[in-house]
């Protein structure tokens, strides 16, 4: 998909956000290096890669890693420090076509990755497309309801509000793909969180799904 000036303006945007959620963390969050298994060979895919530095330890854990993004000063910074690795500019709702041919291993996607989605259904879709039978989807991301609260534990809004996103539309949009649930992981908020404090609320949680 070839960005408009509009697009890449919306894409900044959005990568500005996504920067206040990761409140400074980048690469892979402990959790998720916990849950993967020898990485050793596999042909992954970093949606939502942003600078790449997930990706970078990705592809030092041995993996061979994809990253994708939608802005294109974000790849620019990860091709120039991380030349060898393959970097795509595209929307994570439409792939190109050569990202969906059922060849990847793993799918992994960070925080950050649902503030780009209107629409869960394609972004699965594409996601399913991606990988290979008996291939497996990691989404790690920050939690529905830390969305709903402020940084002084001040509720902004309702869960069940029409138009939220809850954490059961995400597993349903995963299984409309053909994504078979293997694990939901919830942790707490953190100390060092950007919206929120308080480890009685949900901070961040791990999806781990596989295709049929």
């Amino acid at each position: 998909m070839e960005p408009t000036e509009h697009n890449r303006r919306a894409w900044d945007e959005i990568h500005r956000k996504r920067a206040e959620v990761l409140g400074g963390e980048r690469g892979l969050p402990s959790q998720v290096r916990h849950a993967f298994a020898d990485l050793k060979g596999k042909r992954v895919l970093d949606l939502q890669c942003g600078t790449g530095e997930s990706t970078a330890e990705l592809a030092e854990l041995g993996a061979i890693v994809t990253g994708v993004d939608s802005s294109g000063q974000a790849l620019e910074a990860a091709r120039e420090r991380w030349p060898s690795i393959l970097w795509v500019q595209a929307d994570p709702q439409e792939l190109p076509a050569e990202l969906r041919r059922g060849r990847f291993d793993l799918v992994y996607a960070g925080l950050g990755s649902l503030l780009q989605l209107s629409d869960l259904d394609p972004w699965m879709r594409e996601i399913a497309a991606a990988l290979r039978s008996g291939g497996e989807l990691l989404l790690f991301e920050e939690h529905p309801v830390a969305l709903c609260v402020d940084g002084l534990m001040h509720w902004r809004e309702s869960y069940f509000d029409e138009g939220s996103r809850r954490l059961g539309q995400i597993v349903n949009a995963a299984a409309r793909a053909g994504l078979l649930l293997r694990a939901l992981e919830e942790y707490p908020s953190g100390s060092d969180g950007f919206r929120r404090h308080d480890a009685r609320v949900p901070g961040t949680f791990l999806l781990y799904s596989r295709k049929a």
